[in-house]
């Protein structure tokens, strides 16, 4: 695919639009505290495809949240395109989520019962007010783009694993946000199909000049990352987080 914008990378786009800034998140369970994450500090510069690894538990889907200002941070301060998580409310957070953030999940998270084009056109009926042409012709342009443009009538059960998340990113692309953020995006895949919606996702970064933020811990995908954080039990891996964050600066 080419781009209107040509080759992106983070060193193209130096301007950092994700900042985590000493950031603990304690989640309280009684008398007991779990800390998720401890004391974490990175950037994420715009235009880039970063990704968050490690293990189940390690933090990386916490930070994920924190970045999607699904939570906000215990300590210290998360910055996502200029605002400060902490200083979002409920209705606020949504607003923000709407105007700048898509999301892909694991498990596609696809309505059953709308077609391929509703589910793509969904979040602009719940977010934005859009005249019906200018709906019409988002939907059709990121269907295209992902490939998915003749499976518009489909409804997900009669879709593959790959078609499924190929719908997801259209729908996390539908309303051209800055950032879209990929929680576990290849779990539910094979070798082959996972590599395919990866390359997909770079292309999508190519084409809209988006910020694509994943999380995984599978090591063939981390390897298709520009810049990683690896994250143990709630930390930055010391012997990464110097490199990204000289690499995010």
């Amino acid at each position: 695919m080419t781009s209107d914008y040509g080759p992106l990378s983070a060193r193209a786009f130096p301007m950092n639009i994700v900042t985590f800034d000493n950031v603990s998140k304690i989640y309280r369970m009684g008398q007991v505290e779990v800390a998720a994450l401890r004391d974490v500090s990175f950037a994420i510069p715009k235009g880039g495809f970063t990704a968050l690894i490690g293990p189940s538990g390690s933090g990386k889907t916490t930070a994920l949240n924190l970045i999607g200002c699904l939570d906000s941070p215990t300590r210290g301060e998360v910055t996502v395109a200029g605002q400060a998580v902490k200083g979002l409310g409920r209705r606020s957070g949504a607003d923000f989520r709407g105007q700048h953030i898509g999301f892909v999940f694991q498990d596609f998270n696809l309505l059953p019962v709308l077609t391929v084009y509703e589910n793509v056109e969904y979040p602009l009926l719940m977010i934005r007010d859009q005249p019906n042409r200018q709906r019409r012709l988002a939907v059709e342009r990121v269907l295209e783009a992902v490939g998915m443009a003749d499976q518009a009538r489909k409804y997900p059960a009669q879709l593959s694993g790959g078609q499924k998340q190929r719908v997801a990113v259209a729908r996390a692309l539908v309303g051209t946000p800055e950032l879209v953020l990929a929680d576990e995006p290849t779990a539910n895949l094979d070798s082959q199909t996972a590599f395919m919606v990866i390359s997909l996702m770079k292309q999508m970064r190519d084409a809209f000049g988006t910020t694509f933020v994943f999380s995984t811990h599978d090591p063939r995908i981390m390897e298709q990352a520009e810049l990683t954080f690896r994250m143990v039990d709630g930390r930055l891996a010391d012997d990464d987080s110097a490199h990204s964050q000289e690499a995010a600066t």
